[in-house]
């Protein structure tokens, strides 16, 4: 059974830094792509990051040069880094990976920036 918890969601002002984790069980790790997604209230999950098995990464415009995905395949853990963080940065943050066609996700960590 895959299980995903996501972890170091909080407060914080505008400017400031957050890292989130997401700690993986019951999947090979190693060979999963993981993406963090956010959903605001009244509004669609949209994907923030990605990091492939290679350790390769892609993000939303919207976070470019701000966040940084990184993962730790020892430790069966992603991590987002967020910096400069904005008041439409707040959202519930999800992680996500597919495994075997079937779509696994945390049940998320909530980020409130204040302006």
């Amino acid at each position: 059974q895959v299980k995903l918890v996501e972890s170091g969601g909080g407060l914080v002002q505008a400017g400031g830094s957050l890292r989130l984790s997401c700690a993986a069980s019951g999947t090979t790790f190693r060979l999963n792509t993981i993406h963090w997604y956010r959903q605001s209230p009244g509004k669609q999950r949209d994907l923030v990051a990605k990091i492939w098995p290679s350790r390769s990464t892609s993000y939303a415009d919207s976070v470019k040069g701000r966040f940084t995905i990184s993962r730790d395949n020892a430790e069966n853990t992603v991590y987002l880094q967020m910096n400069s963080l904005k008041p439409e940065d707040t959202a519930v943050y999800y992680c996500n990976l597919v495994s075997n066609g079937i779509d696994y996700w945390g049940k998320g960590t909530l980020v409130t920036v204040s302006s």
